[in-house]
C-alpha cells in the first residue's frame, strides 16, 4: 500500500524548493531521507521511493504532509513507470529527481562473485537509473526543465579491489549521467552525480564486515587511512550537495560529477615529519 498522492504547498515557508515536487528513489534512510529533510526543510514536497514499506513509511511519517511514498522495485520497468505517475500526480510535474537507489553487492575477487550477483548489482544500480531517465527526460522536456541529481561513489571515479560489480555500476552512472546531461541540456534539463566516500549508513557497516567479519574495526582503521579527514561523511554532509546541484543556484552546473570524499580523491594521506 503507497502514500495517497496530494498536492503539496506549504503555506509561508520559503525556501529554494517552494512548490517544487521532488521525486527519490532509495529514499528510506541513509543519503536518501537526509536528501528528502533538506528538500522539505526548504519548501518542496517529496515523493519517496523504496521497496521496504516498513521503512518508507516511517521516513515518510517523520516528514510531515509534504511527503508521500511509493513501495517499488526500482529495476522493474513497469513500477518505475507507476512511481513516476505517482510523484506527477501531486503538482502535476516533477521539478527535482534524486536517483539514489543502491546496493553495495558482494565483497569478493572478480572470479568468485558470482554472476547473480553481479545482475542484481547492475539492475539496482543502472538499470533502475536508465528506467528512470527514460521517464524523466521526456517528462521534463515537456515541462520546460528540470534537475537530476545521480548518486554514484567515489567509486564511480577509481577502482577498488573485492567490489567489481559495485565500482563497475558506479561508473557506469557517471556515464548516464553524462550522456542525460548533453541530451536534457538543449531543454534546460540539467544533470549532475555526487561521488560520495563512504558514509556512516547501513551500507559501509555492510562494506566493512564484509571486508573483514573477524574484525570489522579493523575494516574501518583501513578504509578510513584511505580518507585525510580521517572520517566517514555524514548523510547530511551529502544531502546538502545534492540540494545546491538541484536548485537554481546551480544553474550552471549540468554534466559533472561532484566528489564529496573528505580529500580521498585527492591523493594518500601521508604524514610528513620532518627529522
Amino acid at each position: 500500500m503507497n502514500g495517497m498522492p496530494q498536492h503539496c504547498y506549504q503555506g509561508n515557508t520559503m525556501g529554494r524548493f517552494e512548490r517544487k515536487t521532488v521525486l527519490i528513489t532509495g529514499g528510506a534512510a541513509g543519503i536518501g531521507l537526509a536528501a528528502a529533510q533538506c528538500f522539505v526543510r526548504e519548501g518542496g514536497c517529496v515523493t519517496l521511493v523504496d521497496i521496504d514499506e516498513g521503512a518508507l513509511r516511517q521516513a515518510a511519517d517523520s516528514l510531515g504532509p509534504a511527503a508521500t511514498y511509493y513501495v517499488a522495485d526500482v529495476s522493474d520497468a513497469r513500477q518505475t513507470k507507476e512511481y513516476v505517475a505517482h510523484s506527477m500526480s501531486r503538482n502535476e510535474r516533477i521539478d527535482v529527481a534524486l536517483l539514489n537507489a543502491g546496493i553495495e553487492g558482494p565483497i569478493a575477487p572478480m572470479d568468485e562473485t558470482d554472476i547473480e550477483d553481479f545482475d542484481r548489482v547492475m539492475a539496482v544500480n543502472v538499470r533502475s537509473a536508465w528506467l528512470a531517465l527514460a521517464s524523466l527526460l521526456p517528462l521534463m522536456r515537456r515541462q520546460g526543465g528540470g534537475s537530476i541529481v545521480m548518486t554514484s561513489s567515489i567509486s564511480g571515479l577509481r577502482g577498488t579491489a573485492g567490489q567489481g560489480a559495485y565500482v563497475a555500476s558506479k561508473h557506469a552512472l557517471v556515464g548516464l549521467m553524462k550522456t542525460a546531461a548533453l541530451e536534457g541540456a538543449p531543454h534546460g534539463i540539467r544533470v549532475n552525480a555526487v561521488c560520495p566516500a563512504p558514509v556512516q549508513t547501513r551500507m559501509i557497516e555492510a562494506l566493512e564486515n564484509g571486508f573483514n567479519s573477524a574484525s570489522p574495526e579493523d575494516a574501518r582503521k583501513m578504509i578510513l587511512s584511505g580518507i585525510p579527514l580521517n572520517r566517514y561523511a555524514a548523510a547530511g554532509e551529502i544531502a546538502n550537495l545534492i540540494a545546491y546541484l538541484a536548485s537554481d543556484e546551480a544553474g550552471f552546473c549540468t554534466g559533472a560529477a561532484y566528489p564529496v570524499d573528505g580529500g580521498a580523491s585527492a591523493g594518500p594521506a601521508r604524514h610528513i615529519q620532518k627529522s
